[in-house]
């Protein structure tokens, strides 16, 4: 016998095949389940109860079945949780629909009815199973919390952070996310404010002569109002702090919300207590009403006012990673693909590697790749922070993200999705911003014995004036001991770093500064020595072949020979010569057995000779003569600063290549600004001794080391960090890689190889020694800033508890309001926000 049930739950293909494997493992079943409609076709030997299906079907999950009847006309539909929620339902096999691409499809799809299991296509049509239309598959973005104390704490939903209390924040930048945190607190402020101050004008009119409010109702009768205003206040608008406080005491995570739970309850139920049990206090808590004091302002105040501070963190919070948020607004969402000569426009999630795209006057570059026709000026200054348009021709290099200048061109797409420099720009600031400095270490000591000390100090506070204090005495005890618990703020103390932090690391890549941690931007405000590299770093890092010298004239035969091995490697010298040949019209051949020698050069065999290409050393390895005649060229193209690279054919030198590479014009500069404040720059090329030495007299270097090996960069690093110096290394090169990767702070130069960027802390977009000039600086402005902030909240709670304790009274007779101190404890955190975001406006 067979029967059709509709099943309720599922939500994905995933659940149809949980279910229907769930069904199955009943003995004398075999059931098909299908999710769009959501039914199972049930083939059973004998009859099964409807029961004994839902039972195992509990078991799995939160599904559930019944028995389809005729009149379940309507069938129920599910959208798969791995697809867009505006994905195309099958409504009518007849008529062809138009299939609506959602912005952020990923140009795959698949048959909602999964016919073919989780088959998937490259293009739009209909299903060849079932001729429905194929939906869109959607890149998730799904987003995580995290606290900006805490970044070890992560959760996938908004809540509050288990350690200190404090509301969980996006780790990636939404404006959505963090306007609706900032709205809730809005809505729960204006709710606070509503009931707080007409109740803050009845408990001050005591004040006022011939109350004019006791003519209307009496003092008792004010205190029920003063009671019921406060139930809103304190249970909704405030009740998340009390959840807080409780939470940190369960844990024992002692945080701001335990000081403020404990304070606004203490004066919350005192006055009730004073309400309905008047008699069990002694005389010096009444007024001369006869009544109780009662706190219901203080507490509401005290709430209102700490729901201020949190209103005006969340607003100045946003701001912190503006940054990133502006990093995320130079992303285009559509682009221009020419396909078969025809352009058409496509989301910018369908853009494939290999596609050509047409980027018109005005438009933003849609990925990362290289222009193939036309030229234009595109404006760089979001990545490189350099505010001057680039001039683009056929084969340079175009970002995702700038922003084209007034010509239009068509460019290749190399890099597509998270593979694009602007990405990996914001993942790199989003990943830096929640890093922790090692200064917090301090901040964290000091946190770990905050709470329980104000605590305890709160105690002692209500011990002392209740002993020594004037009359009414408890009452001085009870209010001091309450200002004393709600004026500590352990919540300035931990936000002092990280703000700090996430500013700077923003500001850094506004100018082409990526930080990979917060170490890394700490400890270059330390650094004692920087390392450089020449090609690429010193240099433009273009070089270009100036001349080819051969011993027999024969020069045709050395750039064959040169460029055939060339072809194999990545070294910018090596690409110099293949360009060269190329404008030469020379031909290069295949080279089996091609190899190169790490800070050496090339060697292979080209037209069944043994080449080799490269310095001294690599022609020292070869066993390659040299005449005394040809040494002497390359000593004076040496002398005057130039790269030469020794030719030898079956181990006999017959001639060099002359390799020109300019040195970058900001260099001179950067260097003198690094000597200036007392770094030394220590160059360490693979380069020969007399072209090094030619560079470092002309830019004032505090020393350098020629025909250097990656092993030679490394030891030399080790040896000046077993001095106790720390150790700054640019490059740009794979070479570069193992002494980046040693060096305390590894600074690679974006325009070099993926490896030196991966091994290193810092990165240069511009790629140019003025980056690290401002890194430096950019180092000390946030590390001033982080001390400024740690300076603020440690002298805020030195001198706040002491003076909220009444400390000040016997000789000013000056007390502190609890009231007062709440306003005091809210502004606290805002002020070293607001101190932190002073870092955008900082000049590098």
């Amino acid at each position: 016998m067979t029967h059709q049930y509709i099943i309720s739950g599922m939500s994905c293909n995933g659940c149809r095949t949980k279910v229907e494997n769930t069904l199955n493992t009943i003995e004398g079943v075999q059931a098909v389940v299908t999710l769009n409609p959501q039914t199972a076709t049930i083939t059973m030997d004998k009859h099964v109860a409807t029961e004994k299906f839902q039972e195992v079907l509990t078991a799995a999950g939160k599904y559930t079945i019944e028995m389809k009847s005729s009149k379940d006309t309507e069938e129920p539909t599910v959208k798969s949780c791995c697809s867009s929620k505006n994905g195309q339902e099958h409504k009518n096999h007849e008529q062809k629909k138009t299939t609506v691409i959602p912005h952020n499809a990923t140009g795959v799809f698949y048959c909602p009815m999964h016919c073919e299991g989780d088959k998937t296509y490259n293009k739009a049509g209909d299903c060849p199973v079932c001729g429905m239309d194929l939906v869109p598959q959607i890149a998730i973005t799904h987003t995580q919390f995290t606290c900006p104390m805490h970044p070890e704490i992560i959760s996938d939903e908004p809540g509050d952070c288990p350690i200190c209390g404090m509301d969980l924040v996006p780790m990636q930048a939404s404006e959505n996310d963090e306007n609706k945190s900032y709205l809730d607190l809005l809505k729960k402020m204006k709710i606070a404010v509503l009931f707080t101050l007409p109740l803050f004008i009845i408990s001050m009119s005591e004040m006022i002569p011939n109350n004019p409010l006791y003519k209307l109702m009496s003092i008792e009768n004010w205190n029920w109002v003063q009671f019921f205003f406060s139930i809103p206040v304190l249970f909704y608008a405030g009740w998340m702090f009390f959840v807080r406080a409780w939470k940190s005491i369960l844990t024992w995570n002692l945080n701001m919300f335990t000081l403020i739970g404990i304070g606004t309850s203490v004066a919350f139920l005192f006055s009730i207590a004073g309400m309905f049990f008047p008699d069990i206090f002694p005389a010096e808590f009444k007024s001369h009403h006869g009544t109780i004091h009662l706190y219901f302002e203080a507490a509401t105040v005290i709430i209102t006012l700490v729901l201020l501070g949190q209103l005006l963190e969340a607003k100045a919070h946003g701001q912190t990673n503006g940054a990133i948020k502006e990093l995320l607004k130079l992303a285009p969402t559509e682009a221009t693909l020419v396909e078969n000569g025809v352009d058409k426009v496509i989301s910018i999630h369908n853009i494939k590697k290999g596609d050509l795209l047409r980027v018109k006057p005005g438009e933003k570059i849609p990925v990362d790749g290289k222009i193939t026709s036309g030229e234009s000026n595109i404006d760089e200054s979001m990545i490189t922070g350099e505010p001057i348009p680039v001039d683009k021709k056929i084969g340079d290099a175009v970002i995702y993200g700038t922003i084209n200048g007034t010509k239009s061109f068509v460019m290749i797409a190399e890099k597509v999705g998270s593979e694009t420099m602007l990405s990996q720009i914001i993942q790199m600031v989003n990943d830096a911003s929640r890093s922790r400095a090692p200064i917090q270490k301090l901040a964290d000591k000091v946190a770990k014995y905050f709470v329980p000390t104000v605590v305890l100090i709160s105690i002692l506070t209500f011990i002392a004036w209740a002993k020594f204090g004037p009359e009414p005495a408890y009452v001085y005890g009870l209010i001091n001991a309450i200002a004393v618990l709600i004026i500590a703020c352990p919540c300035a103390l931990g936000l002092a770093t990280p703000m700090s932090v996430m500013v700077g690391v923003g500001k850094g890549a506004q100018l082409g500064i990526l930080i990979k941690n917060a170490e890394a931007l700490e400890n270059m405000n330390k650094i004692d020595v920087l390392i450089t590299d020449k090609t690429g770093t010193i240099t433009e890092g273009k070089p270009s072949v100036e001349k080819i010298y051969a011993v027999d004239n024969d020069v045709d035969l050395l750039l064959q020979s040169i460029a055939s091995l060339n072809q194999y490697s990545e070294h910018p010298l090596a690409q110099a010569v293949v360009n060269f040949a190329k404008a030469k019209n020379s031909t290069t051949v295949e080279v089996p057995d091609f190899e190169t020698i790490a800070g050496k050069g090339v060697l292979g065999t080209v037209n069944a000779k043994k080449v080799a290409l490269g310095n001294k050393k690599l022609m020292l390895q070869v066993k390659a003569s040299i005449s005394e005649a040809i040494e002497n060229k390359i000593i004076a193209e040496q002398n005057l600063g130039k790269t030469v690279s020794y030719i030898a054919i079956d181990q006999t030198v017959l001639g060099y290549v002359t390799i020109t590479d300019a040195i970058k014009e900001n260099s001179a500069k950067a260097i003198k600004a690094l000597i200036d404040q007392g770094v030394e720059v220590i160059m360490l090329t693979g380069d020969n001794h007399n072209t090094a030495k030619a560079v470092a007299d002309h830019l004032h270097l505090t020393s350098f080391k020629a025909d250097c090996l990656p092993e030679d960069k490394l030891k030399e690093i080790q040896r000046l960090q077993a001095e106790g110096k720390i150790v700054a290394m640019a490059g740009d090169g794979i070479n570069d890689a193992p002494a980046l990767a040693q060096s305390n702070i590894g600074i690679a130069m974006g325009t070099g190889t993926d490896v030196a960027i991966e091994s290193a802390k810092i990165t240069l977009v511009k790629g140019d020694l003025n980056g690290i000039v401002k890194a430096k600086n950019l180092s000390h402005g946030v590390m001033s800033n982080i001390k400024q902030n740690l300076f603020f909240a440690f002298i805020y709670n030195v001198l706040g508890v002491p003076i909220a304790a009444g400390i000040l009274y016997p000789f000013f007779g000056i007390l502190l309001s609890p009231m007062l101190a709440a306003l005091a404890m809210s502004l606290s955190s805002v002020s070293v926000i607001v101190n932190a975001l002073r870092l955008r406006n900082l000049k590098l």
